[in-house]
C-alpha cells in the first residue's frame, strides 16, 4: 500500500518544482536568484497553509486577517517575488532595506546578498517582526535585522553611511519617503499607488528624479502607520460591494447602496478582448482623462445579483458623491476568425449615473482609438516641492513626499 512521502521530501519536490516553474514563466532569469529559492524553505514562513498553496508559484499565503477578514499581512506569490528581486540586481555584499516584513522575502534576500550584505527588514506589526524573527533564527537566517516601527520614519535609523543599495516595498504604499536612503546607482522596486491603481514600479536615479520603469499590475495588502492609503472607501451591498475613490468629494455611502438598487444605465462601447488579451493601459488612460478615476470591488464570494463587472475582483469605475458608473463585460460573440471577444460597456447608477456611463463609455472609445495600440505612459517620480510642467498628455500624482508624473507620448 502506498504512503504519502515524509513532509520534508514533499516539500523538497514541491519547491524545486516551483523553481522549474518560475524559470519557465521567466520571473527567474539569474543564477542568484534560482539558487535562493531552491534553498529556502518556504514552507517555515507559514506552517499553518497546505504545501500545494505554498508552493504554488501564483498563490499568495495570508498569514494574518482583521476583523473584517480582510488580509493584513502575507507572503507574496513566487512569480511577483522572483520578479522584484531580479529588478533589484541583488549582488554579495548589497545593503537591502525590506518595507513589510514576513520573513520569507527577507531570507531570500539574504541568500543573494550573502555575509558580507546587510538586510533590514520593517514592519509595524509585532505579530508579524516576532514571527518573521523566530522563523529566520530557525532556518539559519538570523543576519536579518529584523525591525518593529512605521517605516515612514523608522528606516532612516537603520541606513548605513552611503545608503542602500535596494530598497525592495513589499506593501501597497501611496508615496515613497525613501527616496534620500538610496546610494547612487542604487533601486528601488515599489508597488505604488496612484488614484487607485497600483503598479509595482522599478525606480532607478535620472538627476534629481526617478524613472518609474517596468510598471507591472500588482495588488499587495496595504500600509499602516504614517503612510496609509488616503482612500474613501464605500462599503455597499451588506459588504458585496465596495468603491475605492483617493480624492474629491466625500462621498455618501447611503446614497450610494441606495443608487445601487435603483436603475441601472447600460451602454455598449463596441470595444472588444479577447481572452488573455491585456487591457490594462485602458485603467491608466481613464485615470489619465477622469480624475472621479476610482476602483469598484465585489466580494468573489458574496454575489448580490446587482452586478456584472469587468473583472472578476475589481474594475475601473468613476465615482461622485452619490453616483458611480464601471466597466461591465458582456457575452462573448465570435470575430471573423472564429475568436470568442468580450464587449466592453459601462453600467451607471445615482443621479448622475446616465452622464458617468457615457463618459465612462467616450474613455473606452478614444482608448481603443487612439491609446490601446500604442506604447503605455512613462512615469517619472520628482520631489514634492519641485515645481512640473504639466505634461501635453497626462497626469501629476501629487503627495506628501514625491510627484508621480504619468506621461502618454
Amino acid at each position: 500500500m502506498a504512503t504519502d512521502p515524509p513532509p520534508s521530501q514533499s516539500a523538497d519536490r514541491l519547491r524545486a518544482d516551483m523553481v522549474a516553474e518560475l524559470k519557465q514563466g521567466a520571473w527567474i532569469r539569474s543564477p542568484e536568484v534560482e539558487a535562493a529559492f531552491a534553498t529556502v524553505p518556504r514552507e517555515r514562513f507559514a506552517p499553518e497553509a497546505p504545501l500545494g498553496v505554498i508552493y504554488s508559484a501564483h498563490d499568495v499565503v495570508v498569514t494574518k486577517r482583521d476583523h473584517n477578514g480582510r488580509a493584513t499581512s502575507s507572503i507574496s506569490a513566487p512569480w511577483l517575488q522572483a520578479d522584484m528581486l531580479e529588478a533589484a540586481q541583488l549582488r554579495p555584499g548589497a545593503r537591502v532595506l525590506e518595507i513589510g516584513s514576513g520573513g520569507y522575502n527577507a531570507a531570500l534576500i539574504a541568500e543573494i546578498v550573502g555575509p558580507d550584505g546587510l538586510v533590514v527588514t520593517i514592519d509595524i506589526d509585532p505579530f508579524v517582526t516576532e514571527r518573521a524573527g523566530r522563523f529566520l533564527a530557525r532556518t539559519g537566517h538570523d543576519r536579518v535585522r529584523v525591525v518593529l516601527g512605521d517605516a515612514e520614519h523608522a528606516a532612516e535609523r537603520h541606513a548605513p553611511s552611503g545608503g542602500f543599495d535596494a530598497i525592495i516595498v513589499t506593501v501597497g504604499v501611496w508615496d515613497v519617503p525613501w527616496t534620500h536612503l538610496l546610494a547612487p546607482g542604487g533601486r528601488m522596486i515599489v508597488p505604488l499607488r496612484f488614484s487607485t491603481i497600483s503598479r509595482s514600479f522599478t525606480f532607478v536615479r535620472d538627476g534629481d528624479h526617478f524613472l518609474g520603469l517596468n510598471p507591472k499590475v500588482c495588488g499587495f495588502v496595504p500600509c499602516q502607520g504614517a503612510g496609509k492609503l488616503p482612500d474613501q472607501e464605500p462599503v455597499l451591498a451588506g459588504g458585496a460591494v465596495r468603491l475605492t475613490l483617493e480624492s474629491g468629494p466625500a462621498l455618501d455611502a447611503a446614497e450610494l447602496d441606495q443608487a445601487l438598487d435603483g436603475d441601472r444605465t447600460e451602454l455598449w462601447t463596441g470595444v472588444s478582448v479577447a481572452a488573455g488579451q491585456p487591457f490594462d493601459s485602458m485603467h491608466l488612460w481613464i485615470a489619465t482623462s477622469d480624475e472621479r478615476f476610482g476602483m469598484f470591488w465585489q466580494d468573489p464570494d458574496r454575489d448580490c445579483g446587482l452586478i456584472q463587472p469587468a473583472m472578476r475582483w475589481y474594475c475601473p469605475a468613476l465615482i461622485t458623491h452619490d453616483s458611480f458608473a464601471y466597466l461591465t463585460l458582456r457575452e462573448p460573440s465570435s470575430d471573423r476568425t472564429g475568436t470568442s471577444r468580450w464587449e466592453f460597456g459601462a453600467c451607471g447608477y445615482g443621479r448622475d449615473g446616465a452622464g458617468l456611463a457615457r463618459q465612462l463609455h467616450d474613455h473606452v472609445r478614444t482608448w481603443d482609438r487612439c491609446r490601446r495600440d500604442h506604447p503605455g505612459p512613462v512615469f517619472t517620480l520628482h520631489p514634492a516641492s519641485a515645481v512640473l510642467p504639466a505634461p501635453a498628455v497626462g497626469r501629476i500624482f501629487r503627495k506628501r513626499h514625491t510627484q508621480l508624473v504619468m506621461a502618454w507620448t
